[in-house]
């Protein structure tokens, strides 16, 4: 019981830590949701599909801080530790390369991730896809909206193996924007 309530204390602190960092942020849907609730949805989607491990959990609740706000590894390690730092750099990508580079670095180094972070992209990319169809990006053409989804496939199709019900829930999902948006073509 201890160790189940140390865990809790260290999720609640990784939320009210990345709800602060990500507090002046909104998606970029219609309805501009607050940006805290796609870290919280990643990890509510690792849990769902019987992620358990507590660094892996906090890692993505944070895993746009970095790459996102104005946070420094330095913080994280301090607040969270090295093991959840590791995780969240793998995840990170490098805003100073160009989108195009960033995007082919994922694919690229999708097989070198360590479980955590595979199952973490995963996730992300779960929520990212179903957000194209619930509460699409403003501005977002049906032509992006395809590459989008052309180019998450990829990412997920090189991070295979790392969790079976995290891959199926991205095929799904995968399938429902498909058929969405090609029937519109």
């Amino acid at each position: 019981m201890e160790d189940y309530i140390e865990s809790l204390k260290l999720i609640f602190k990784a939320l009210k830590f990345s709800a602060q960092k990500h507090k002046n942020q909104r998606r970029k849907g219609p309805d501009e949701a607050p940006y805290i609730n796609h870290p919280i949805e990643v990890c509510y989607q690792l849990i769902s599909c019987n992620v358990a491990d507590i660094n892996t959990l906090i890692a993505a609740i944070l895993h746009d801080t970095i790459e996102d706000t104005n946070t420094t590894p330095k913080e994280i390690e301090e607040a969270f530790g090295k093991d959840v730092l590791k995780i969240v750099e793998e995840v990170t990508d490098d805003k100073s390369l160009p989108k195009e580079v960033r995007k082919e670095l994922q694919i690229a180094n999708a097989r070198k991730k360590s479980s955590s972070a595979k199952q973490i992209k995963i996730a992300d990319k779960i929520c990212i896809v179903t957000d194209i169809v619930k509460s699409p990006p403003k501005g977002w053409s049906l032509e992006i909206k395809i590459e989008y989804l052309d180019w998450a496939e990829k990412v997920v199709n090189e991070l295979k193996g790392a969790n079976d019900c995290l891959e199926k829930l991205f095929k799904e999902r995968l399938n429902v924007a498909r058929k969405k948006y090609i029937e519109r073509r």
